[in-house]
């Protein structure tokens, strides 16, 4: 089976511009492709790594990838997805990003003289003169079709304003920049983002009149529609600092049955044969399958020495409790944040992060889902002692939670 027809497979591709001329150019190494990446964070997150996994596939059959760092378009903001608007970011917490993400990238991909390539848009978007952008850029630009586009539909109930209006034109001109610059002629995407896209091909063939093509990716959603890894509430980085391996493990460990097959075609590199026959698993097959995922995506995120680490805790908690304390997620209470040799367990379950505030905690409590060290905690208002933490203390918040509490 070809690249192209293993993407399909997979469930890969949302849309593309022209089928066939995208299937001869994969399947035969004749791509020099890019995907843009925001530097939203400091880290990747899920969804960036489905992209990068699509890049180290096409990369294996040949084709060149160029990742985009968007230094420049992050001063703006995508509307795409959003129901607001993006928070500022100054220059300097960009560059950080981009820092943050230069780093990271080099561990997914390989880069070289003939392999893959990093640019950041700062060096050309930065630089641009506004009326010369607006007369030589602008004119291409229709406001009618602009606002024909979901990504902007979205927004205009609330408002939208002129500064983000100007993102798809800088996008578009991305893509026009690279071609010109770096033979690329292709543009990969999130499904949202076909309107940018289609802006860069058409902003191309009217400059140009030469032909560039976009694909779009298939967005892995949550339970809730939205983006898995993009929003602030439950993001699954790839960084340990910010996830660790455990809980990036336990993550994907804990997937919804409907969506582990999903998950398994889309995100590992596991051969479709033998995915085809794990389509057909019910019942406690159903866990055995959630094992593997976690172990094949953790593995590729963090290595298999972590990866079996992450297994073996998440076994031992799961079987027992007490289990594998070693690899068991960690937070280090300093005595400054005892009062008269103590901590309330409100107080200490949001020092774990394991509640967002001593309101959600304290119904945890009441609600008899928070055991410390096996035993259930009585009431909101029990403490945890000095000697406790000088020995461990392990809190489990319902069935699947494990944390470790120690004083140093």
């Amino acid at each position: 089976m070809k690249v192209y027809d293993e993407l399909v497979a997979r469930g890969l591709i949302a849309q593309v511009t022209n089928e066939e001329e995208i299937r001869e150019m994969v399947d035969n190494g004749k791509a020099t492709f890019y995907i843009g990446f925001d530097p939203t964070a400091d880290s990747l997150h899920v969804g960036h790594f489905m992209a990068l996994c699509l890049m180290k596939r096409l990369q294996m059959a040949g084709n060149k990838p160029i990742a985009l760092i968007g230094g420049g378009t992050a001063m703006i903001g995508d509307p795409s997805g959003r129901t607001d608007m993006r928070s500022m970011m100054t220059k300097e917490t960009i560059d950080h990003n981009c820092a943050c993400f230069k780093k990271q990238m080099e561990r997914f991909i390989e880069f070289g003289e003939g392999k893959a390539q990093m640019v950041n848009n700062a060096d050309w978007l930065l630089n641009l003169n506004y009326i010369d952008f607006i007369r030589d850029i602008g004119a291409c630009f229709s406001v009618n079709n602009m606002l024909r586009a979901e990504c902007f539909k979205q927004r205009m109930e609330k408002g939208l304003s002129f500064l983000e209006f100007n993102y798809m034109p800088m996008q578009s001109y991305d893509f026009y920049y690279l071609f010109q610059h770096y033979g690329c002629n292709m543009q990969f995407g999130g499904n949202d983002q076909w309107s940018n896209m289609l802006g860069g091909t058409e902003l191309i063939r009217r400059k140009l009149g030469k032909d560039a093509h976009a694909m779009t990716i298939t967005l892995l959603l949550n339970s809730e529609g939205k983006k898995m890894g993009k929003t602030a509430k439950g993001a699954v980085w790839l960084d340990p600092n910010k996830t660790t391996p455990y809980e990036f493990y336990q993550y994907w460990r804990n997937v919804d049955d409907a969506d582990v097959m999903k998950c398994i075609r889309m995100l590992t590199f596991l051969p479709l044969e033998q995915i085809d026959e794990m389509g057909t698993w019910k019942d406690a097959k159903i866990n055995e399958a959630k094992e593997i995922l976690a172990f094949e995506l953790t593995k590729l995120v963090h290595g298999e020495e972590e990866a079996q680490k992450a297994q073996a805790a998440a076994k031992a908690l799961f079987m027992g409790g007490a289990g594998d304390e070693e690899h068991m997620p960690t937070t280090e209470i300093t005595a400054d944040q005892l009062t008269d040799g103590q901590i309330g367990i409100l107080n200490l379950m949001v020092a774990c992060k394991l509640a967002s505030s001593n309101k959600e905690a304290r119904t945890l409590v009441t609600q008899g889902g928070v055991l410390v060290n096996d035993e259930k905690v009585p009431a909101p208002t029990f403490m945890v002692t000095e000697a406790m933490l000088k020995e461990g203390v392990k809190i489990r918040k319902g069935k699947k939670v494990f944390h470790k509490a120690v004083l140093v």
